[in-house]
């Protein structure tokens, strides 16, 4: 059965780091659009990252220069390295995947607290 688990989230202080990491099961990352979004309570779901089958990543523009999406074949996870992390990065932050021949697949999400 195909499923997505992420890991990775906690409490950082302003300006640190977190890699957040998202494992499947059920079919490779490799042969789908793979999706990093965020969701603040009481707020919209909003892209973050996004990776192409062929590996060609895009960012929302408040991730250019900060977060960095990655996959791992080996194995078949997806990640997102965020750098210097900022008080509006706190969210609820959940990868998906859109596969041809499955539907739409996301996670549980895993938090992600920034402090001052």
């Amino acid at each position: 059965q195909e499923r997505l688990v992420e890991s990775g989230g906690g409490s950082v202080q302003t300006g640190g780091s977190l890699k957040l990491s998202c494992a499947a099961t059920g079919f490779a990352v490799f042969t789908c659009i793979m999706t990093w979004y965020r969701q603040e309570p009481g707020k919209e779901r909003e892209e973050v990252a996004s990776m192409a089958a062929d590996g060609h990543a895009t960012y929302a523009n408040f991730a250019q220069d900060r977060f960095t999406i990655a996959r791992d074949v080996s194995q078949n996870s997806l990640y997102l390295q965020m750098n210097k992390l900022q008080t509006e990065d706190t969210a609820m932050y959940s990868c998906a995947a859109d596969c041809v021949g499955l539907p739409h697949l996301r996670g549980q999400g895993t938090q992600v607290t920034v402090t001052v």
